[in-house]
């Protein structure tokens, strides 16, 4: 179990030699203060100086439609400026895709027919990029009733073998009580009710944002080449996120004290830990 501690090895450091686009500074400088009114931010372990300003791939566990917001906040706190692994459909909306794709991030469209393409592309980029690149590995928010994490795609890993980057794997839990799951789509106003609802109130709640950056993921026993070595691979970096996530939710190791009416629980995590 991980030892953790609050903002130990956490501490604020400028964002290195990495170019960070100006577009980009600013979105994390107004994402820091939204996450601030939102709730309260503890952040927890840190990335290694040898990792930093290098290629580096972060996996983290997916609780809400506001965790984004919050970890992109806790690396603002330890002097990272990240880039996402995005679906196509939020790098082409209108206003909000040019900004995204002003900041760097990389592209994804899975079962696309350019999907291979466009991960040879993103092996290319991490071979060279030398911000970090924040990745979820279960694709999206976990429908498991405790809100563990979901089984996940190999993608992550995959993308982390073929570039010989390493990995860092991060856990998180809290975000999930700032704003509702809402709808997988939205689709009208209605939709979109639920979301603002429960975000408005939010301040008021003010929730506890617990973040962990845990020890890189030794990934030296697998190959890109080898098969099975990405599904080995993909479970050791799923491990490594539940180990972290045991100790943020510690008092909530069945189920969430926070309900969320609207978030499904259909689906079963295999990472759960056995209880004690």
């Amino acid at each position: 179990m991980v030892a953790l501690h609050p903002d130990e090895n956490a501490t604020t450091r400028p964002f290195g030699r990495t170019p960070t686009p100006v577009i980009w500074r600013a979105m994390l400088a107004i994402d820091q203060g939204v996450v601030n009114l939102a709730g309260r931010l503890r952040v927890t372990g840190g990335v290694p100086r040898t990792l930093r300003d290098r290629p580096l791939l972060m996996a983290a566990n997916h609780i809400g439609v506001f965790d984004a917001f919050v970890l992109m906040a806790a690396c603002r706190r330890i002097g990272l400026a990240p880039r996402f692994l995005l679906a196509g459909g939020l790098l082409d909306a209108p206003v909000l895709g040019k900004a995204l794709k002003a900041s760097g991030h990389l592209r994804v469209d899975r079962g696309s027919a350019s999907a291979v393409e466009q991960f040879a592309d993103a092996v290319r980029e991490m071979r060279t990029t030398r911000a970090p690149i924040i990745v979820y590995p279960e694709g999206r928010i976990s429908h498991d009733p405790g809100l563990w994490p979901e089984r996940g795609k190999t993608g992550a890993a995959r993308l982390a073998l073929a570039a010989d980057v390493p990995v860092v794997p991060i856990s998180q839990w809290g975000a999930h009580e700032a704003v509702y799951w809402g709808t997988e789509t939205v689709k009208g106003l209605a939709d979109i009710v639920p979301l603002a609802r429960s975000g408005f109130t939010s301040p008021l709640r003010r929730p506890t944002f617990r973040v962990h950056f845990g020890a890189p993921v030794d990934l030296a026993e697998f190959s890109a080449s080898r098969p099975g070595d990405g599904v080995r691979a993909h479970a050791k970096i799923m491990r490594a996120i539940t180990d972290g996530l045991v100790p943020l939710r510690r008092g909530e190791p069945d189920v969430p004290r926070f309900h969320d009416p609207t978030r499904p629980t259909d689906t079963r995590s295999p990472w759960r830990p056995a209880p004690r």
